[in-house]
């Protein structure tokens, strides 16, 4: 057997040892887009009168969402296991890490420890089919969120199509007790249509009228010129509370929010203090984060990962916040299998609405660049690269005062060197305590 095969069942066991040792709440969280923010959006909620854990990153497979439940890992040791760790390096590290985390499992679930977390957020990835019916098998949670799916699902690749990937995620709900509760994404008609395949408790959210928590007169918020963040209403029955984001922008994250608060309210809270907690909400890195950029631009890193509607989502963002000028920097999308001429050029088209000058990233974004000048973006402000690498110049030197830049694409294009090469470098910290001497 090979010696991943052993971690994997070493784990496995360890994991439901500590669960049946602690009795946490368990939160599932599953969909194709919006699975980071949603687990953020519901530790912010939750976190001021519980001691709450949330699966770091994208911990969500057979070896990271058992290592959720088994401790609080240093982000050190998370990025050592991570694919930013190159194949066959640190090996003797690694095998380290793993061996600590072995004993020290072992040893909370040999003596109780008091700081051991009441509710526990995880993420259930669906890579291939029979991922999540594997990972239930772990853990089962008490609740359930699916937050979204859409017509061309990333990882739909691996999948017979779309509804194929519904039903993987599906499966989060099939298995949650008569008393549990499944939360779903109501605008999303393929995750609306799985409430028929849970006994449990149905709550919706989301935009449409019918949604048990409506999100209402939502706006990006600009003061001065600048955009600060994103304001809206939760509505629940006769129940209107606003709801102020700083620093977090698009309906995305309006979608994260709402979906928190039924979670909050599952757990007993009123919309007021819902509103309250999700004021200290923080978006994660990397997800539609405002950076500020060279000769007084800005920035929207997004470059985290990208599917088709992830991007339309950003796009649609990009197009309502002010600018003197917008700028779409776009990489592959991948994963996405027969779908990817469609959904490169569907993106196009959603470009030369929102942006005035396209950057794109990889041989696929160019069915983007092809696509944007069909719909009539002008030839002379499209510019297309194989690589991050290419673009990092020609894009350095675009850049002009009062550009909004939109940088976004799948994790493997790399387009996070494009942010750090456009950011605004702050002085070193010794030249500003000398000027204050």
């Amino acid at each position: 057997m090979r010696p991943v095969n052993i971690l994997r069942k070493i784990l496995r066991k360890l994991a439901q040892l500590t669960i049946w040792r602690y009795r946490p709440g368990i939160i599932g969280v599953t969909g194709t887009v919006g699975k980071t923010s949603t687990k953020l959006a519901i530790k912010s909620v939750l976190e001021k009168d519980r001691r709450v854990r949330v699966s770091a990153g994208n911990l969500n497979n057979d070896l990271g969402l058992p290592l959720t439940i088994l401790g609080d890992w240093s982000a050190g040791d998370l990025k050592l296991i991570s694919r930013e760790q190159p194949a066959g390096t640190a090996r003797l590290r690694k095998l380290f890490f793993w061996l600590k985390v072995i004993f020290t499992s072992a040893w909370r679930i040999a003596f109780l420890s008091k700081d051991y977390p009441e509710i526990i957020i995880l993420e259930y990835g669906a890579d291939r089919p029979g991922d999540i019916k594997y990972l239930l098998t772990i853990a089962r949670p008490n609740v359930s969120v699916i937050t979204a799916v859409g017509d061309i699902p990333v990882h739909v690749e691996f999948y017979d199509g779309p509804l194929e990937v519904a039903r993987e995620k599906g499966r989060l709900i099939e298995y949650l007790p008569v008393g549990g509760f499944a939360i779903l994404n109501g605008d999303d008609e393929a995750v609306r249509d799985l409430q028929a395949r849970t006994r449990a408790r149905v709550m919706t959210y989301g935009f449409a009228k019918g949604s048990q928590i409506r999100i209402s007169r939502f706006e990006n918020r600009v003061k001065d010129g600048q955009p600060i963040g994103i304001s809206f209403k939760l509505e629940q029955g006769s129940g209107v509370v606003p709801v102020r984001i700083d620093g977090a922008f698009g309906r995305a994250q309006a979608y994260a929010a709402a979906a928190a608060a039924a979670v909050g309210v599952v757990f007993g809270m009123n919309l007021v203090t819902i509103s309250e907690a999700l004021a200290g909400y923080v978006p994660a890195r990397e997800r539609m984060e405002l950076v500020q950029g060279m000769k007084q631009s800005l920035i929207i890193d997004d470059s985290y990962n990208a599917s088709p509607m992830s991007m339309q989502a950003a796009l649609d963002t990009l197009r309502d916040l002010p600018a003197k000028r917008k700028i779409a920097v776009l990489g592959d999308m991948l994963e996405i299998g027969k779908y990817t001429l469609e959904a490169h050029e569907r993106v196009g088209r959603l470009t030369a609405q929102s942006a005035t000058v396209l950057f794109t990233v990889g041989p696929r974004a160019k069915f983007i660049a092809d696509a944007a000048k069909e719909e009539g973006m002008r030839r002379t402000n499209i510019f297309s690269f194989d690589t991050a690498d290419e673009a990092r110049a020609p894009l350095r030197e675009l850049i002009k005062k009062g550009d909004l830049v939109l940088i976004k694409g799948s994790h493997a294009m790399q387009l996070e060197k494009l942010v750090d090469e456009v950011r605004e470098v702050e002085p070193p910290a010794t030249t500003t305590a000398a000027a204050a001497i």
